[in-house]
């Protein structure tokens, strides 16, 4: 039995390594000369026997340690030799020894990351296949610029932090080490000493690209070269996309409850594509947005809550299978949108939380560093690595997995630094004001970046604020955003579609005044999965009135939303009207499609992407109001709305009334002379309607509305239609 070491058998070096409190293990270990005398050492705790590799003389141990040294070395040693190994389990081995290798990361990416503009930093940090003169293995690297020590523990090793301690390469704060032997698919994380407190922390790679299935959390090697791409005429059309004139109407899909198979659990990515994509081209849809799939330890958060910012969870399966998903949109002519988190990450201990010890990438002021509400923590955007970091994760997800867009999480709390605060939780910034600097700047960068080196894709902003130019060009002073959610809109119209249609006239500002500020940002239109969650119920419960009007004003809903300027997104379910709310923790109730009302609902959203795609004027000048003219926006007795929708070529009329009651000869003034045909009508017995309307009118030379021409029409009850010359 081996005799416990006793710590003057050793010298100072060697207790450190045994206690793993060695800054500098690469000094110690490996092959040295010291006075002419050159040993090679090798801390090896669960060796019984050791020897370099083809030598018949074994190396000796250190009394009453793991140590191994020689001081017999060979002429003609290779530059990486290996050891030959019997472990305590009489298990014979050979691996090279991590120790001879030199430093792998040049001085140029270090300088990059530290001034902050290494946006190919997962590239080098993290864990990646690597080659070192012919010698496989795994190159690993962490950013940890306050730690005492730092290790790679994996399956390998048994997760003993005393056997692969890292190099410090100094002033950069990384830390790294080459592993050879080590592939794709090795389980790994990080143990790092805290310098100050001397406490042991065990966490995941901050640029881990694949992790296990929760509630595991280990960070695992992925191949990064071997998915072959199939949708390059998608790229390319990308590359010249002129999304600001083009249709977008966006489906927004949290996968994780949208379906799950016959035993309740994930669907994978690849079950997904073909499943997913078949629906969303049957309805029209023009793009998917997806809550977010960055890895993510708890289901409850939807994704809000991310650990891993490089890397698609692992509930539907590993980085590959999210390429298939993302190959497989494209090549069906499906845009993909991912809901991307920079403003705020868990406190979970496993994950970014005082990462080396310290508040590494979040403020170590609570009242700058903590979101009170969600109980996280916020980024320290002042500080170039941190910002590195989420940059680099933008550039990843489009250029890695090409992605067409991020739609921004919360961006009002990264602008305000009293942002949801008591009046004495925050801190001013240097001119005295609440705006958050650092994350403007930060913001603005972000956007910068991803519109020159990705021209086509697409960044848009959940901003509930009235900051002003977030989808102005930074050169002007905005914030450079390609969209911006309009929850003003939403909001006001979901507050007036509750009143009952009785009440409504005196409501009828909330559905015009959108259109003072309508052309101010580049809006999208959003009924998201914030507004059927936490007891506001689904959007069908929002109506009012028995089930016949309730299905009514949400038809009406979403037509006046498909024929209002600025992009669309509704969130799943909403498309057949599910009754209940939104459960993340269990798939869409698609057994409602059996009933009329809720099958007329579904036709009716595919019915108006249709028309949407079809009609450059309900799309072309969503930004600008060459597109929009009101014909009558004062009914408000009648509780009735009329605009054209136009582009050079083409005018919609488009007449909503808001109220149960049937407007028989509702005379409008219209722009030119000759037959107008009834295209649209959300009322047709198709959706399950009371089938009211028009067909075909004829103009009559009777000035009204202050056009020269008019029509007498039928507007059917709680409906919108459009008509077209």
């Amino acid at each position: 039995m081996k005799k416990p070491v006793k710590k003057n058998q050793l010298n100072s070096d060697l207790i450190k390594i045994t206690e793993a409190k060695h800054h500098d293990p690469f000094s110690v270990l490996g092959l040295h000369t010291n006075n002419s005398k050159t040993t090679i050492t090798a801390y090896l705790p669960n060796a019984e026997t050791v020897s370099i590799a083809g030598q018949k003389v074994a190396m000796q141990r250190i009394a009453g340690s793991d140590f191994f040294q020689t001081d017999n070395i060979p002429k003609g040693l290779e530059r990486y030799y290996q050891f030959e190994i019997t472990d305590k389990s009489g298990h014979y081995f050979k691996q090279y020894d991590p120790y001879s290798f030199g430093t792998q990361l040049p001085e140029f990416d270090q300088h990059l990351f530290d001034e902050g503009k290494h946006w190919h930093i997962y590239k080098k940090l993290g864990a990646h296949l690597h080659n070192v003169e012919g010698v496989e293995g795994v190159l690993f690297s962490v950013w940890a610029p306050n730690a005492g020590r730092v290790s790679v523990v994996n399956e390998f090793n048994n997760w003993d932090g005393r056997c692969y301690p890292m190099r410090s390469l100094g002033g950069s704060g990384i830390w790294e080490i080459f592993i050879p032997g080590l592939t794709t698919g090795c389980l790994y994380k990080f143990e790092i000493l805290n310098r100050d407190t001397q406490q042991i922390g065990v966490k995941t790679d901050p640029y881990g690209q694949q992790f296990e299935f929760r509630p595991q959390t280990a960070s695992r090697v992925v191949n990064e070269e071997q998915y072959k791409w199939q949708d390059k005429e998608w790229i390319d059309r990308r590359t010249s996309h002129n999304w600001l004139n083009e249709a977008m109407s966006i489906y927004e899909v949290h996968l994780g409850s949208w379906k799950r198979d016959e035993l309740g659990n994930f669907l994978s990515y690849r079950e997904l594509a073909h499943q997913l994509v078949e629906y969303v081209e049957y309805l029209g849809f023009t793009h998917i947005e997806l809550l977010p799939i960055t890895e993510h330890p708890l289901d409850a958060s939807w994704g809000y809550q991310t650990t891993g910012y490089f890397a698609p969870s692992s509930r539907h399966g590993d980085a590959d299978d999210f390429r298939y998903f993302m190959d497989y949109c494209h090549q069906h002519n499906i845009g993909v949108i991912l809901d991307w988190v920079p403003a705020h990450f868990p406190k979970d201990d496993f994950a970014l939380a005082r990462f080396d010890g310290s508040s590494l990438y979040e403020h170590e002021d609570p009242r700058k560093g903590e979101h009170r509400d969600w109980g996280t923590l916020i980024y320290n955007y002042d500080r170039n690595e941190v910002k590195n970091f989420l940059l680099s994760s933008a550039y990843f997800w489009i250029e890695e997995f090409h992605i067409d867009g991020l739609r921004v999480d919360a961006v009002a709390s990264m602008l305000y630094l009293d942002y949801s605060r008591e009046e004495n939780d925050w801190l001013p910034n240097m001119y005295g004001g609440n705006e958050n600097l650092e994350a403007i700047d930060f913001l603005r960068e972000l956007n910068t970046i991803t519109h020159e080196q990705h021209p086509g894709t697409v960044v848009i902003a959940e901003e509930s604020t009235s900051w002003p130019q977030v989808t102005r060009p930074t050169w002007t002073g905005g914030l450079g955003f390609s969209m911006k959610w309009n929850m003003g809109w939403m909001h006001d119209m979901l507050s007036y579609m509750q009143q009952d249609p009785v009440h409504r006239r005196h409501h009828h500002d909330q559905l015009t005044f959108g259109m003072l500020y309508a052309f101010t940002e580049n809006f999208v239109l959003p009924f998201s999965h914030d507004e059927v969650v936490h007891g506001k119920g689904s959007m069908l419960s929002k109506m009012p009135g028995d089930d016949w009007q309730k299905f009514a004003n949400l038809r009406l809903l979403y037509t006046f939303m498909f024929t209002y300027p600025g992009k669309k997104l509704l969130f799943m379910g909403c498309e057949f009207a599910q009754g209940t709310e939104w459960n993340f923790n269990q798939a869409l109730d698609w057994y409602v499609l059996d009933y009329s009302f809720h099958k007329g609902m579904l036709t009716l959203v595919k019915d108006l992407n249709k028309m949407y795609v079809k009609h450059p004027a309900l799309f072309q000048h969503d930004f600008d109001n060459q597109g929009f003219e009101w014909i009558d926006c004062h009914d408000m007795e009648q509780s009735i709305i009329s605009y054209a929708r136009k582009t050079k070529n083409e005018t919609l009329i488009v007449i909503l009334n808001f109220t149960p009651v049937p407007r028989e000869n509702y005379r409008i003034g219209v722009p030119e002379p000759g037959s107008y045909i009834e295209i649209f009508n959300s009322d047709s017995e198709y959706y399950a309607g009371s089938n009211t309307g028009n067909g075909q009118v004829f103009t009559e030379e009777t000035p009204w509305m202050n056009q020269d021409q008019s029509i007498n029409i039928t507007i059917p009850p709680l409906a919108g239609i459009v008509l077209k010359r």
